[in-house]
Parts: C-alpha cells; structure tokens; sequence
C-alpha cells in the first residue's frame, strides 16, 4: 500500500445497504464507550479492519491474540468502525474521507457519528442533553419534527466534522448526535445518553443500565486512551468547539 494511503479490508461479507456508525476517540470518548456498550449488546462479530501507515504502529492483545486496534464490527444491518487508539489530528482527512467513500460503496442508508459536545460546568448535569446535525436540511426538519434537539450554532471540530461534510458529496444521509460531555475525562453517562438517542433513531432498544451503573470502571479503564486522545484533540484544536460563530447567515 503506497504511502498515506488508507485502506479499508473486509475479512467477512457485510453487505449491503447498512446502518454505518462511527464511534471515534474523541471529546470524552463518549463515541467510542457507546458503540463498545452496543456491540457488547448486540453481540457483533469482528468484519474488517483500518489499515493505514498514517496510524500508530500498535496492535491490541485479546486473549494473546493480536488484532488492529481500527476495526469494523457488523451485527444484522449495523455496521460498527471503532478504533482503540487515538487518531493522529494528520491522518483524520484521509480516514474520514476513506469512511465515507467505503459507506458510499456499500449503498448504506445511514452515516450516524456518535461523540460528545465539550461544555463548561458539566459536572453539574445530572443527565447530559443530547443535541443532532446532519447533512441535509430536510433530514434536519425531520429530526425537529421527532422531538430532537438540533446543535443550530456552532463549529464542529475533527474526523466528524469532516464526515458531516463529505456524506451529501457522496450520496449519503448522515446524523451526528453528540452528547454534552467532558472535554478530556471519559464520559459513560454521556454514552449512556446518546444510546438512548441512537435507539430511538433507528428503533433498536439498546439496554444502557449496565453502562450507567460501571461508569467509574469504564473511567479508570479509558483514562490512558483520553490522555492519547487529547493530545491529538489540542493539535486540531478541538476546543474551538466552545465558540460561537461570529456571523450567522
């Protein structure tokens, strides 16, 4: 594979038309707890994998069994790409392109990225609110017309930022729905809330009681990929997320 180049390998069939979710380190690793805690309950196998000379030189031990730490999980129609390592702020335009191109190809009916919203305070909130964007305005009316609260001003930072962005260039319908979370902490409760959220979107029920209740395991278990993480966020300077656009039109 030349240089800078990202591939995306398949080892078992996926299919075609699925629900494609991303759930990337990120701000409070809320994407990544989430769809580990979904793939926990809907018992997904193992699909394909990210190669790319862009990404550490790392693999992941399970069982002494060394695996990509990119993968791709399938169960039924959702497909599953989660990494557990930090994605180099360099490599992100080359793997979210790499993403959407391969969900094009596969005609998928929906792009969801799940992550957080840094806000100030958070430890205030009892339960963490979740807010939506999307490629398209009528994908946008119609998620007001479900009740779901729209992110109507703001800057979206990193891999989903980029994502947003490319789906309508290539066909697809993408929903981001992003949790109010810590910046730099690993955040269960606002995995926790944006399962719900994911739930109701695609009308699967997703059991999150197990999630809320090894919140402060998860926390000590991640804190070491946050740190990773947020080196790579400084570097594409996620905290420009607290801004608030200064022209509206």
């Amino acid at each position: 594979m030349p240089d800078g180049e990202v591939s995306i390998v398949e080892v078992k069939d996926v299919g075609e038309e699925p629900i494609v979710i991303a759930g990337l380190p990120d701000v409070g690793l809320v994407g990544l707890i989430a769809v580990f805690h979904l793939a926990s309950k809907t018992d997904m196998e193992e699909v394909g994998f990210v190669e790319s000379d862009l990404l550490p030189p790392i693999v992941v031990l399970y069982g002494g069994i060394p695996k990509p730490p990119f993968r791709i999980l399938r169960s039924g129609n959702l497909v599953v790409f989660v990494s557990e390592t930090a994605i180099p702020a360099s490599a992100i335009p080359k793997i979210s392109r790499a993403i959407v191109e391969w969900a094009s190809k596969k005609r998928a009916k929906l792009l969801v990225t799940l992550g957080g919203i840094p806000v100030e305070e958070r430890y205030k909130l009892e339960k963490p609110k979740v807010y939506a964007t999307a490629s398209s305005r009528e994908v946008v009316e119609n998620l007001k017309a479900r009740g779901v609260e729209i992110l109507d001003r703001g800057y979206l930072v990193g891999p989903y930022a980029l994502m947003m962005r490319l789906a309508p260039l290539y066909g697809l319908t993408a929903i981001g729905l992003l949790a109010q979370s810590f910046f730099n902490y690993p955040d269960p409760d606002a995995a926790a809330s944006v399962l719900e959220e994911l739930g109701k979107l695609i009308g699967l029920d997703i059991d999150i009681v197990e999630l809320r209740e090894k919140g402060e395991e998860i926390r000590l278990a991640a804190r070491d990929l946050m740190k990773r993480t947020e080196a790579e966020l400084v570097k594409m300077r996620k905290s420009q997320e607290y801004d608030i656009p200064p022209l509206h039109v």
